[in-house]
Formats: C-alpha cells, sequence, structure tokens
C-alpha cells in the first residue's frame, strides 16, 4: 500500500462549527492522521473528528478569555500565525483561510495549498461595514491604525503559498483584485446525508426562515426590518456580535431561535415557507441546505449565490434595502419554484473532497521544491 503524503492542516481558529469547520471537516476526513495548526481552540466547540486530532495553538490561546473576545486580538494574529512551527517533514499545507492562517511558514520541501473563504473583507472592501459608527470609538481608532500594516502583511504573507483555491467565482475575483492572484475554483459543499431523515415532500408551516451568523455582512437587520413591516413570521437562526443589536430592532412576528442541534436546524429549514438570504456572501452554503430540504430561497443577487442559485429555485431581490427585500416576499405567493435535486449533486461532499485531493497530487507535482 502507498502512504499519502505527509499533510498539516491550518485553520485559523476553533471556536465553533460553522461552514468553514465544515470544510475543515472534511480536509480531516481526506488526511486522518494530518496534525492541527491554529491560533486559537476553545475545546469542544467543533465537531469530535476535529477534536480528536493532534491540535497546535499559538501563544495567542494562553490569553483569558481568548474563546470569546479573539476578534479584539486582530492586530497581534499576524505575530502568531508567524510563531507556529510545522513539522519540517510536512510535504504538503493544506490551509482553510478568512484571516492570517495561510501566513504560517511552511517548511522548506512542503508546498501550500490555501482554501480561501475570503480575503479578509474587514480589511478591505467591507471596512466601514464593520468599523464604520455603529463601532464603538476605540475599536474604530483601533482599525484604523492598524489597517494598514495587516493588509501589507497580508500581501506578503501570499508569497508564503503556492496555490489559492477560492470557494465561488465571486471569491476568485476578490483574490484578484486585492492580491493580484489567481485561484482554482473548487465550491464548498453540502453533506447531503444529513437530509436523509426528511420526507419526500415536508409539511410546510407559514413562517420564513433566516440561518445565519449575526455579522455586519450577513445584513439580517434588512430582513429584520422587512418583516416588521410586513408582519408575517420570521424565525431566526443564529448567533453572533450583533445580537443585542438585533433582538432590539425586532418586532413581535420575529423570533431568535438560538443555535439548534444540527437535525433541529433541518427540519426549520424544512418547514419554512421560504430561506431569507439578504446578504453578500462569499459562497453560500445555507442556500443549497434549504433547497435540498425542499425550501425556496428569497435571496439577494450578488456574491457567491449566483453560483448555486437559479431563477427556478429562487426568487431574487436586485437592492439590499428594505423597499427591495419587501416587495420581493410580497411577490413570493405567485412564485413557482421548481428544485432540481440532481443539479444539486454538484455539490456534494464527495465530489469537493476529490477535487480537492486531484488538486493536492497536481500541486505536489507543478510546485515541487
Amino acid at each position: 500500500m502507498v502512504e499519502g503524503p505527509r499533510v498539516a492542516l491550518l485553520h485559523d481558529w476553533l471556536t465553533g462549527q460553522r461552514g468553514g469547520e465544515r470544510v475543515l471537516e472534511s480536509f480531516c476526513e481526506l488526511y486522518p492522521p494530518a496534525p492541527l495548526y491554529t491560533l486559537i481552540h476553545v475545546p469542544h466547540s467543533v465537531s469530535p473528528l476535529i477534536e480528536s486530532r493532534k491540535i497546535v495553538t499559538s501563544f495567542l490561546n494562553r490569553i483569558p478569555g481568548i474563546g470569546t473576545n479573539y476578534r479584539k486580538f486582530l492586530p497581534l494574529m499576524p505575530r502568531a500565525a508567524e510563531s507556529l512551527r510545522i513539522e519540517p517533514e510536512t510535504e504538503v499545507v493544506l490551509s482553510s483561510s478568512s484571516c492570517v492562517i495561510k501566513g504560517v511558514p511552511k517548511p522548506l520541501r512542503a508546498v501550500h495549498l490555501s482554501y480561501i473563504h475570503s480575503p479578509m473583507r474587514y480589511m478591505y472592501d467591507q471596512f466601514d461595514l464593520y468599523f464604520g459608527k455603529q463601532a464603538s470609538l476605540p475599536i474604530r481608532l483601533g482599525a484604523r491604525f492598524f489597517r494598514r500594516s495587516i493588509t501589507e502583511w497580508d500581501l506578503a504573507s501570499n508569497r508564503n503559498v503556492d496555490l489559492m483555491i477560492a470557494n465561488s467565482t465571486f471569491v476568485r475575483e476578490r483574490i484578484r483584485r486585492f492580491y493580484q492572484r489567481d485561484a482554482e475554483v473548487i465550491h464548498a459543499f453540502v453533506d447531503f446525508s444529513e437530509f436523509e431523515f426528511l420526507p419526500l415532500s415536508p409539511r410546510k408551516e407559514e413562517y420564513f426562515i433566516v440561518v445565519s451568523a449575526f455579522a455586519p455582512n450577513k445584513r439580517v437587520d434588512l430582513a429584520i426590518e422587512a418583516f416588521n413591516e410586513l408582519k408575517l413570521p420570521l424565525r431566526i437562526i443564529g448567533s453572533g456580535q450583533q445580537e443585542r443589536l438585533l433582538r432590539a430592532m425586532a418586532g413581535p412576528t420575529v423570533s431568535f431561535l438560538g443555535n439548534l442541534p444540527r437535525r433541529q436546524l433541518i427540519q426549520q429549514l424544512a418547514g419554512a415557507r421560504a430561506l431569507v438570504f439578504p446578504g453578500v456572501e462569499d459562497f453560500g452554503i445555507t442556500p443549497l441546505e434549504a433547497l435540498r430540504a425542499g425550501t425556496p430561497v428569497i435571496a439577494y443577487k450578488a456574491g457567491g449565490v449566483l453560483d448555486s442559485l437559479t431563477e427556478e429555485d429562487t426568487l431574487f431581490f436586485h437592492e439590499p434595502t428594505t423597499p427591495s427585500l419587501t416587495a420581493a416576499v410580497r411577490n413570493f405567493s405567485r412564485f413557482s419554484p421548481r428544485i432540481d435535486r440532481e443539479r444539486l449533486k454538484q455539490f456534494s461532499k464527495e465530489r469537493f473532497q476529490e477535487k480537492i485531493k486531484s488538486l493536492v497530487e497536481y500541486a505536489r507535482v507543478q510546485f515541487k521544491p
């Protein structure tokens, strides 16, 4: 039996099980013995498959309370990434990066493939969305002070990456724009096996649903404003930095369900009239999950969803405004969606893993030191 390459996995932080961690989990399945290097690890915050391997953390992990306040330490993250040391015998470094982890120095004889969820949007084109008037004065001043040094470091760290992989054509264009590099596109995936317990035609209820982290770019506020005006039931699943603000905005028809176990989340998706997806996403796994659950989507027509959604299964709105979303929801009763489950198979985990493994073998030959 021919042994595979010695692989090291990299991921920015392990503080919760979200879309990026599901990508990391698939890497763990592909390369079971691979150690995992990360800036911060909150024990038991991610899946058992990730937790079960050797995890190496940076000096940031020794700071009390870092697991809930790690965003405040962004200025220290480049130094923390540089401080990590990958085993010198490593042949392949495979990183899952949305912040600084792609800057961990690679061993001399290794090839580095970086699966980039997005260049740091909060340091580039969405800086004002994250650090505008809604942020506290110390946060705003700190972000402006450190922005140049962080982006310069980020650009320099790209010399450490042999092959960039984007999760959508939208992210590939952002990589070209900010990094002046090209990237292969391998779409993120849905684990469709998790949906097999659902009946063929789930029973629909009257509510609409949002499943999202509560971050500025997700525009959950837009959905709340629209459903406050429409006085229609909206259920929101998720949590995050804007939770207090969003709860304060919500009217009587908007309810927050928190973070649900996976099976319950899928059941909530299946019972909804439609998933409301108001932000500009790098790819957007949740809309594909909704479609697999038999639920059509109302989405803002921009970003990564243009790779995965169609006019047949999605009612698009064209402006990131409350009136535009409100009009789309009002028009939904006249929308006749058709969900093509055969088309969805192109976003399966099996196909994703096949493409990653093939690209790793290609890079080992193409970029051999």
